[in-house]
């Protein structure tokens, strides 16, 4: 492709898919806040001193932002992107935003003949500094074709989930199973404590059996070893439940596993304060207490 390419919001993922992407392209960031995107410019990239500056000249536009508010207020709030765009430009945002953001985001680029593919990513940060994220992708697919070969420098598994807004539910069903996942194995780990082993035999021994995960493969370490530093914080994870919640409705109630893990990210935040928020997931450990004693 030969395409100008910006790339909005240099946190934990967006900076490692940057310095990944520029493996294929020239690229111009943009950070709401100074100093983030240092990795990216040392790999290459031209920081821009401002939203219009980054996006002035681009065809594709990628983004990595915070909730849904943020990514509305950049890419089609007053003076956002959109309104810097050439028609038939291209926003790919790898937010998690819910699939109703998505469809207004998309109405609002369709209006001015732009096109926007919703596509959250999963893989944590190891998988965005290695380029072996999952892309879910929701949107025109022929639009979805045209960039695949510059998803392909972030991500190993790109999966086209359909019309605006799709990669957006899967994304809310891949968090609810990160949360349920998550409490399966920190209460396998407390279990395994309350009867008088050591936590570590559950990732050590079990990690390549019918109860491995992802999750107890890269988080148990973490819990281990008592590094709660965010690869995916509770912050984050929080929004996407809400979003995750607000989908199911009046249904939520059946979703046991989603609430009992909102209420156990909550109570992280309870003990720790607003700190609590920046943790990692893998924090939900503190909100147990030992087997026995609570």
């Amino acid at each position: 492709m030969t395409e100008k390419v910006a790339f909005l919001g240099m946190g934990i993922m967006g900076s490692a898919m940057a310095v990944n992407l520029l493996k294929g392209t020239p690229l111009t960031v943009w950070n709401r806040s100074q100093g983030k995107a240092i990795a990216a410019v040392n790999a290459g990239a031209t920081e821009a001193a401002s939203l219009a500056e980054a996006v002035a000249l681009a065809d594709v536009v990628f983004s990595c932002l915070g909730d849904e508010r943020d990514v509305e207020a950049v890419l089609i709030g007053q003076e956002g992107v959109l309104d810097k765009l050439a028609p038939g430009s291209i926003i790919v945002d790898f937010s998690t935003i819910g699939p109703e953001a998505a469809v207004k985001i998309a109405a609002a680029c369709s209006e001015r003949r732009c096109h926007f593919l919703d596509a959250p990513v999963t893989g944590g940060d190891v998988g965005a500094r290695n380029g072996t994220l999952t892309i879910l992708v929701g949107g025109e697919e022929t639009i979805f074709e045209r960039v695949r070969p510059l998803l392909q420098y972030m991500g190993k598994t790109l999966v086209y989930c359909g019309g605006s807004g799709a990669g957006q539910s899967l994304k809310l069903a891949n968090q609810v199973l990160c949360s349920v996942n998550l409490v399966a194995i920190v209460e396998a780990m407390k279990l395994a404590e309350g009867l008088g082993l050591s936590p570590r035999l559950v990732v050590e021994a079990l990690g390549n059996g019918a109860g491995g995960s992802w999750a107890l493969n890269n988080l148990g370490p973490r819990i281990l070893s008592e590094d709660f530093k965010p690869a995916f914080s509770i912050r984050h994870m929080l929004k996407d439940l809400r979003l995750a919640s607000e989908c199911a409705g009046e249904s939520l109630s059946q979703l046991g596993g989603t609430v009992w893990a909102i209420d156990r990210f909550k109570q992280v935040v309870e003990l720790e304060g607003e700190e609590g928020l920046e943790l990692g997931t893998q924090a939900m450990y503190k909100a147990y207490p030992k087997l026995g004693n609570s």
